[in-house]
């Protein structure tokens, strides 16, 4: 079992907070490209909106949450001793598995045979859609 990212909360309020502190770096991001992509001003004051900084926010966010890799085995050994409702999507039958608990009681998994990053990337998607996606907004 290994662990992949940066982001793990113990509370929401915790959560909420980290989310806010990359608002800056997702608009830095947003503006990096956009001079990348030859916006000139209108363009960019046409384009570039609250929503899309919005969006790179999130995909962020997303993108640095900490996850768990491991075997079947491995996360029911987990589920053990988790105290909390789990989302699994995917096959039972598969031999891997990634997941990540919020911190809220609830958490995702996902089965995965072969393609670790592909299943990492879904993950961290379905996380932020399920846990926090409600938890930050209007941050």
């Amino acid at each position: 079992m290994h662990t992949v990212g940066t982001f793990s909360f113990e509370s929401a309020a915790e959560a909420r907070d980290r989310y806010e502190s990359i608002g800056p770096a997702a608009q830095t991001v947003v503006r990096e490209v956009a001079t990348a992509m030859e916006f000139d001003r209108e363009e960019y004051d046409e384009r570039v909106t609250g929503a899309v900084v919005e969006t790179a926010r999130d995909a962020l966010f997303a993108s640095l949450l900490e996850v768990q890799v491991g075997s079947r085995e491995e996360y029911r050994d987990w589920r053990e001793v988790y105290d909390g409702a789990v989302t699994e999507v995917g096959h039972e039958n598969v031999e891997r598995v990634v997941w990540h608990a919020g911190p809220e009681g609830e958490a995702v998994a996902a089965t995965f045979q072969d393609e670790e990053a592909a299943a990492i990337a879904t993950l961290r998607r379905q996380a932020f859609g399920r846990l926090y996606r409600e938890l930050v907004a209007g941050t």
